[in-house]
């Protein structure tokens, strides 16, 4: 390994994972880019659509004798999984900041989120269990049980791409389901590595499959006639044009997570300092390309004068401001730096233009992204700087529509009544977090808000494993999340029977 210690030393040649054995594609094959370095780490196929109908057919061959397999066998693949991917904890992390661009510590902390649904997979045995009551009438009794129902597509997003497709993958397993996993084309390694470890904790051939691909792929995996179910975490416009009534003409059940714009609120009686850390973590954490990143900072002046509202306004903005500015920006495997670069040199254009139209649109610049300083000899294509608007309002685009990148924009509200009404008139509603030491308000606040995930002195509200990971509006299209009892109930059919014996 280099001194930076990177896993991926050549480029590497991408297969397919099709019913046990890693089979090469007849697709075209495309580069995987570090986006630190510019350098080619892998290469992936466009799998066709005959590949990924293997996929399925293996899928479908194995599920009569997975579904019959008891849970607690199933379980134990799963140990053995958890097992694995701790021993190789750190090369897993490793691969995630060379494939997506995020700092080392931040892959860590995605690697252990993963591990932690794993773990509580585990526990399918107790997890699946129905209930029931006898004497529902004379001598009748009623249980009900919960079966799986057969092959279940998993698409998953750049962002996180170790960590999204196991807020499914081993709930579907647990529950006696198989999988055919879409990893995305961006940065499919870590599922590939992650594949080579389910294989090595014994999943039977044809339970967990792997099919790389594009768009071609996730319309044939939508339209299959086979695929019960489809699991899909990316933006909006795709989740509610494209994923959610395709599903829908087919009968297919579906988890649709969607994109966001997060408010963080910071009421007069906020604890400053802790509150603008956990700013930084929420707001330029992942370079701000995740669905749970705060994007609006509202300073709320309930029960202030004009002019003592105005004054907390401008503390926190020197506050937020002075902490942005001292963020390190470079290469992620190098332990010194706090934010990496953008996934790739277009989405940086894009953040870019999302910028420009701020500054056109009037809001005050306080701090540039486009002027940074990258710590080593690494092309810049694709980094960017923290940015901070000021004197934001409500209708501007910044404000509005979700950048996914490192820029913060922070407004202003009389009251917390505003505030919240600005939180319900932006179209999304996946998190939403309050600063302050009032109770009052925080009920106020968590009792109110529509939104899925509420931070309460919490900057990223990201719910542990055993929670559903929620959503609202147009963050979540569907009934049921992914994680927790939410994914169980997803995964499986009740069945319901009513018996009497004479």
């Amino acid at each position: 390994m280099s001194i930076l210690q990177e896993p991926i030393q050549e480029p590497l040649e991408l297969h397919n994972y099709i019913d046990g054995e890693w089979v090469a594609s007849e697709g075209e094959v495309i580069d995987v880019v570090n986006p630190a370095t510019l350098k080619p780490i892998a290469r992936v196929p466009l799998s066709t659509a005959a590949e990924f109908d293997q996929a399925v057919q293996a899928a479908q061959a194995a599920f009569e004798d997975w579904r019959r397999t008891p849970p607690l066998a199933r379980a134990r693949c799963l140990f053995r999984l958890k097992e694995l991917m701790e021993q190789e904890f750190e090369t897993l992390s490793r691969i995630q900041t060379m494939e997506h661009g995020k700092t080392i510590d931040e892959s860590r902390g995605e690697t252990r989120r993963g591990i932690e649904m794993v773990e509580v997979a585990t526990g399918i045995p107790s997890l699946m269990m129905g209930n029931n009551l006898e004497d529902v009438a004379s001598g009748i009794d009623e249980y009900l049980i919960r079966q799986p129902l057969g092959v279940f597509g998993i698409i998953g997003p750049y962002n996180f791409p170790c960590m999204v497709p196991l807020w499914f993958i081993p709930f579907a397993l647990a529950t006696g389901n198989t999988v055919v996993v879409k990893p995305s084309s961006e940065d499919p390694i870590s599922q590939v590595k992650i594949a080579e470890l389910a294989e090595e904790a014994g999943f039977p051939e044809g339970v967990w499959n792997v099919v790389h691909g594009g768009r071609g792929v996730v319309g044939t995996m939508l339209d299959h006639p086979a695929i019960e179910g489809v699991c899909f975490v990316g933006s909006t416009p795709v989740a509610k044009n494209v994923i959610y009534p395709r599903c829908g003409a087919t009968g297919k059940r579906v988890i649709a997570q969607g994109g966001a714009k997060n408010f963080g609120l910071v009421m007069p009686d906020a604890d400053l300092a802790p509150t603008i850390a956990a700013c930084m973590t929420s707001f330029f954490g992942n370079t701000g390309q995740r669905c749970l990143a705060n994007a609006n900072l509202v300073v709320v002046g309930e029960g202030l004068s004009a002019s003592a509202r105005e004054a907390l306004y401008q503390r926190v903005v020197e506050a937020f401001v002075a902490a942005a500015r001292r963020i390190t920006i470079g290469y992620g495997l190098d332990e010194t730096v706090q934010m990496g670069p953008l996934r790739d040199p277009e989405k940086k254009a894009n953040v870019v233009r999302y910028i420009e139209r701020g500054i056109a649109e009037g809001a005050r610049l306080c701090l540039d992204g486009r002027t940074f300083t990258v710590q080593g000899d690494y092309p810049r294509d694709a980094f960017l700087g923290p940015t901070v608007f000021a004197d934001v309002t409500p209708e501007m685009t910044i404000a509005q529509e979700e950048i996914f990148g490192p820029v913060a924009a922070i407004l202003k509200a009389r009251d917390l009544e505003e505030a919240i009404a600005m939180i319900h008139a932006n179209p999304f509603g996946n998190a939403a977090s309050i600063f302050t030491g009032s109770g009052k308000w925080a009920r106020e606040f968590q009792y109110r808000t529509r939104c899925g995930n509420i931070g309460i002195n919490i900057g990223l509200a990201a719910p542990m494993a055993f929670f559903p990971f929620s959503g609202m509006k147009d963050s979540f299209l569907g009934v049921l999340h992914g994680q927790g009892q939410d994914t169980i109930r997803f995964f499986t059919e009740s069945k319901v029977v009513i018996q009497r014996w004479f």
